[in-house]
């Protein structure tokens, strides 16, 4: 679990007497991803992040050791690939190649021609049959380029907005390039639950190196977590409980946290009880059951 803690622009004006550079969002990003990269040299590793990572510099730069795959605007300004230079040729080679249309552009027209793709996990849902423009060009702002593979996905029942997704492999697949972008689905409910429910960024330290040490730590307790309670469960999962007003088909966090508080309690307690003879010890289904509510509401 490797945590980057990235202060607002606020912060580093507050803390003046501090000394270190002022970093931005991308800055941090672009350190964590590269340094992961050197820890493991023979993995195939993919960034997989939102659009605020959707930078040119940030993609040029780690763009050789790992694969990026962001949100592209709808309004980027894309270019086609330079075509070979033909021997001869006088004047200064040019930078990029003929302007294209935009993304929004091409959704509007109605000379775009979409391809049906069936894609899985889509935003946690099951097979979704989605219609995609796939293609490769030269994203270009004033000053530097990149070379991008991107897909244009449409949701054909309309229940998303179109949207653009970026890929610095310019071999990748449409499908692969959309799986691996899902991904980051799981990756915010992640942060999600760690921050309602074991209370990441809202610690109360009184130190920044303190809240520099919980954080990744709390990180790391929701893998524990996860692991405990699914081997808890023989490697099914656990239950997903269901009430009269609210059904669930799947686990959620909140499940697998009670589940192991469920377990720890209910193998501690009867041990613990006085030996006194005059004390009535609580029957087992009673205190089960005590235990299942403390466990969700804990």
């Amino acid at each position: 679990m490797l945590t980057v803690l990235a202060p607002l622009q606020r912060y580093w004006r507050e803390h003046k007497q501090d000394q270190r550079q002022d970093k931005t969002l991308t800055d941090w990003g672009r350190q964590g991803l590269v340094q992961t990269a050197r820890w493991l040299p023979r993995r195939h590793i993919l960034g997989v992040a939102d659009a605020s990572f959707a930078a040119i510099d940030l993609l040029n730069e780690v763009r050789p050791w790992i694969t990026m795959i962001t949100r592209l605007r709808l309004d980027a300004a894309l270019h086609k690939p330079l075509p070979p230079r033909r021997p001869g040729t006088v004047g200064r080679p040019p930078v990029i190649g003929k302007r294209l249309p935009s993304l929004k552009q091409r959704l509007a027209s109605r000379r775009t021609r979409c391809q049906p793709l069936l894609g899985r996990g889509w935003y946690g849902r099951g097979e979704r049959l989605l219609a995609i423009v796939a293609a490769t060009a030269v994203w270009n702002h004033p000053g530097p380029c990149v070379p991008i593979r991107y897909v244009l996905v449409r949701d054909p029942p309309g229940e998303r907005e179109p949207q653009a997704v970026l890929c610095t492999a310019l071999d990748a697949a449409p499908l692969d390039l959309l799986r691996w972008f899902v991904r980051r689905w799981s990756i915010a409910v992640t942060f999600a639950e760690v921050r309602r429910q074991l209370g990441v960024e809202t610690q109360r330290q009184s130190s920044d190196p303190a809240i520099d040490r919980t954080t990744p730590v709390l990180r790391g307790l929701f893998s524990l977590i996860t692991l405990w309670a699914d081997g808890a469960s023989a490697g099914y999962g656990p239950s997903a409980p269901t009430a009269g007003w609210y059904r669930q088909s799947l686990p959620t966090f909140s499940d697998a946290l009670a589940t192991v508080r469920q377990r720890i309690w209910s193998g501690g307690n009867a041990r613990r009880s006085r030996s006194d003879r005059d004390v009535d010890n609580t029957s087992a289904a009673m205190l089960n059951t005590l235990i299942d509510i403390a466990g969700y509401a804990a």
